[in-house]
């Protein structure tokens, strides 16, 4: 079984896609405006669905900041989502 998805997570994986590192996003950024395009939000959405996340593509993109996917992903976790 893996691990809950953690915003630390969420960040690393988001920075991974954009070629930066971590700490160069901020969770107010659009990351759409940063240059996520909707293949690397689909890869994310499947990631984190292996993980457990209940998200879908639509919602990332109506919401594309990490603040915003976070406070989602986090209200629907089961066992209790860890920052």
């Amino acid at each position: 079984m893996t691990s809950p998805l953690t915003l630390s997570d969420l960040r690393a994986d988001v920075a991974e896609m954009l070629f930066l590192e971590p700490e160069e996003l901020s969770d107010a950024d659009d990351l759409l405006e940063q240059g996520l395009d909707s293949i690397r939000a689909v890869q994310l959405v499947e990631r984190w669905r292996e993980r457990g996340a209940e998200v879908s593509f639509i919602e990332l993109v109506e919401q594309p900041t990490l603040a915003q996917w976070w406070k989602l992903i986090a209200s629907r976790s089961s066992g209790g989502a860890h920052a």
